[in-house]
């Protein structure tokens, strides 16, 4: 049985996001999507996540495609691997070709670990998510009505027919 993992901070799933699961999962037997925990994304991205670790692995846990979760709480895959073995590391394309995919691919070679690749989907990212966040944020409240560029936005509470 060839068990693949695949990890992710899966922070504002989306698409992207379960396209990644969708080809990992054509790739091996046994899929475990690993969960960066909330502390571990603050330390490499420099900020927190939107959804907490706890309801980001339960997302993912719910995914088809996915038959286990593991939450990372260290940055070293190697440890990872040590921790929950795996055959298969999937990653994002982004990182082929660069030295940090270079050392990925020598140590995980090491140690009998194959390293594939898939397409980054351009057309979402959780970053775009956040900026449109950001923005939404950005509303000023006039008279306890939200506004957004001058015109009247529903309050938060209201829900559409």
């Amino acid at each position: 049985m060839i068990v693949g993992y695949a990890p992710g901070a899966w922070d504002l799933f989306h698409v992207g996001h379960l396209n990644i699961l969708r080809h990992a999962r054509d790739h091996c037997d046994h899929l475990v999507a690993g969960v960066v925990d909330d502390e571990m994304l603050e330390l490499a991205k420099g900020r927190r996540p939107v959804v907490p670790t706890a309801e980001r692995a339960e997302i993912v846990r719910h995914v088809r495609y996915v038959d286990e979760v593991y939450v990372e709480h260290q940055p070293d895959k190697l440890v990872t691997w040590q921790e929950r073995p795996f055959d298969v590391f999937f990653k994002g394309d982004d990182w082929r070709g660069t030295p940090k995919g270079a050392a990925l691919e020598r140590r995980f070679a090491e140690v009998g670990v194959r390293v594939v690749y898939f397409p980054y989907t351009v057309a979402t990212s959780s970053t775009i998510l956040r900026r449109a966040l950001a923005a939404l944020d950005g509303q000023t409240h006039v008279d306890g009505q939200a506004h957004l560029d001058g015109q009247a936005a529903l309050p938060a509470t209201a829900v559409a027919d």
